[in-house]
């Protein structure tokens, strides 16, 4: 099992130190520190463990140190900046752990493009050395690229003519959307083994400033301050701790502090309850502050986004998630109202921020999600993202025969519309409505009221409302109907439906993800036997199959 806890004490492969609003991140890979066995992580490589390090530390920079305004990344190794993905990691993994591992490492990188753009927390690469495919995509998620300038350092993405694949982690599209590489630069360079460097490397936009190796640390550290310096971060503000994540895995369960799972393993389907806050939480800041990582929003947040990395790595045959929800609807609304009425305090924007990607990681996860609303449900607010987020929602309408608990029932808050936007920058709310405006101020007049199954379908905020008799039988066969569907053409059908509107970086880097890069690492001109991937280093020529198509 991989477990993607893991804390500063335990880095293998990234060095974390601070210099007042100067947060410096090495990397210094180690070479017999792969995730698994059968390969060595040379020239700063990097597989899965590197980057579940790396999202680690983005998070307690978040978190952990507020008065941190700019985080310098770089090597710890002389003249090599990061040779990108280990290629034999990559040769010899299944195509699932390759494109999840690609999955992941976006994520991570738009994560420090987040803190860059709502947490004010900037980041500067510096480049000491050749930085190559994924290195050169790790750099391109920063906001200024220096790059030493000593005859040999260079950036390259040297995917297509080394290895027949793409750059999975963006690189494309960053360095045309972003960096606003012209395109017919951006051909030559992705189509190059070796690189470019120098001012060539600047003028093409590939990055922003180049600096003689003699002057590398002294203009880095002063760019660092200078970007610092610009921050609206708290400088004098106290970060709360992320103790060590608290889970029970057994054979078919999974327990956290703020949800639950249950797997069937016939039926390839997990069932997860949300378990809403038992006890009202504190509204107040410095009682939020107090609370820290026990604040409710922060540890479900925490719990739900350690549950979907782990049921995307490890359980890769579970193909249908189906959310439940239970707890006091009185409390959730509370836990959102905290949020909302401390919405200026640097901590609280970090938590809600956090739902935010969270959520996101949920919408772009190649599972069907089914959410299921039943009498004792908590559907309110945060929860009630979840039956937006779901492929299919069902919401019972009136109670079960012989049940004493009150009719299903979903209250939507604030929070359903605006403060947790998807990767098309629009509300889960908005997105569902996209060509009707209208029906979304509808939606937003019964916020705050609770609304049964009649309502929730009259507003459009449910899928199907079957009652007491046809319930069990309807959700059943969508469930089963489900488990007999090819899971790769789900894969395409959800990730096609779920991202309407406009098209932004995200939706364009994991929409290729999705579609492209799925079907280059099945190509047999990358992975065959004579393909590029496997024959790379061994000094005999690949075999590509011409056709086009």
């Amino acid at each position: 099992m991989i477990d993607f806890r893991t804390n500063p004490d335990q880095y293998k492969h990234w060095k974390l130190s601070f210099d007042g609003p100067v947060a410096t991140l090495a990397m210094d890979v180690s070479e017999d520190g792969g995730l698994v066995d059968g390969y060595e992580l040379k020239l700063n490589s990097y597989d899965l463990g590197v980057d579940i390090e790396l999202y680690d530390a983005i998070q307690r920079l978040r978190f952990e140190h507020p008065e941190v305004g700019c985080v310098m990344l770089t090597s710890a190794k002389d003249r090599i900046f990061c040779a990108g993905a280990n290629i034999r990691m990559l040769g010899t993994s299944s195509h699932a752990w390759k494109v999840n591992f690609c999955k992941f490492t976006n994520e991570t990188r738009n994560g420090m493009e987040d803190a860059s753009d709502y947490s004010d927390q900037k980041y500067l690469c510096v480049i000491n050395g050749v930085a190559a495919g994924g290195g050169y995509e790790l750099a391109l998620a920063a906001d200024h690229i220096m790059l030493v300038d000593d005859g040999s350092s260079s950036v390259s993405l040297p995917e297509v003519p080394l290895l027949a694949v793409l750059p999975g982690t963006g690189g494309l599209t960053r360095v045309v959307d972003k960096r606003h590489v012209r395109r017919d630069h951006a051909d030559y360079f992705c189509t190059l083994t070796e690189g470019i460097k120098g001012k060539r490397a600047v003028q093409w936009k590939l990055v922003d400033e180049i600096v003689p190796r003699s002057k590398l640390q002294e203009k880095a550290t002063e760019r660092a301050l200078e970007l610092a310096a610009k921050s609206k971060r708290p400088k004098d503000a106290v970060g709360i701790k992320l103790t060590p994540l608290e889970v029970t895995y057994g054979d078919n369960e999974i327990t956290y502090g703020t949800l639950s799972a249950t797997i069937d393993r016939d039926l390839g389907v997990a069932t997860i309850t949300l378990h809403a806050p038992a006890d009202p939480p504190p509204s107040g800041i410095d009682d939020i502050h107090a609370q820290g990582d026990k604040f409710w929003p922060l540890a479900f947040a925490r719990d739900m986004d350690n549950f979907i990395v782990h049921m995307r790595t490890n359980e890769p045959e579970i193909g249908t998630w189906v959310f439940k929800s239970s707890g006091n609807a009185e409390n959730l609304a509370a836990a959102d109202q905290a949020l909302l009425d401390n919405a200026d305090d640097w901590l609280v924007r970090e938590i809600t921020l956090y739902l935010k990607r969270t959520l996101k990681r949920l919408d772009v996860s190649s599972r069907s999600v089914i959410t299921l609303v039943e009498p004792g449900s908590c559907f309110t607010g945060t929860f009630f993202e979840f039956v937006l987020a779901a492929d299919r929602s069902y919401m019972l309408d009136g109670t079960f025969e012989g049940s004493n608990l009150p009719p299903a029932a979903v209250r939507m808050t604030s929070m359903n519309f605006g403060p947790l936007p998807m990767c098309n920058g629009l509300s889960r709310m908005e997105t569902r409505f996209l060509d009707d405006p209208e029906k979304v101020e509808d939606a937003k007049a019964e916020m705050g009221s609770d609304l049964d199954a009649e309502a929730a379908d009259e507003l459009g905020l449910v899928t199907f409302i079957p009652d007491d008799i046809d319930w069990e039988d309807e959700v059943r066969l969508a469930i089963e109907e489900r488990a007999h569907f090819s899971t790769d053409a789900l894969t395409g059908l959800e990730a096609s439906l779920r991202f309407a509107g406009p098209e932004t970086l995200e939706t364009k880097i994991f929409g290729r993800l999705s579609a492209w890069q799925n079907w280059i690492f099945q190509r047999p001109n990358a992975v065959g036997e004579e393909g590029a991937l496997k024959r790379y280093g061994t000094g005999k020529q690949a075999h590509f199959n011409k056709e086009r198509v």
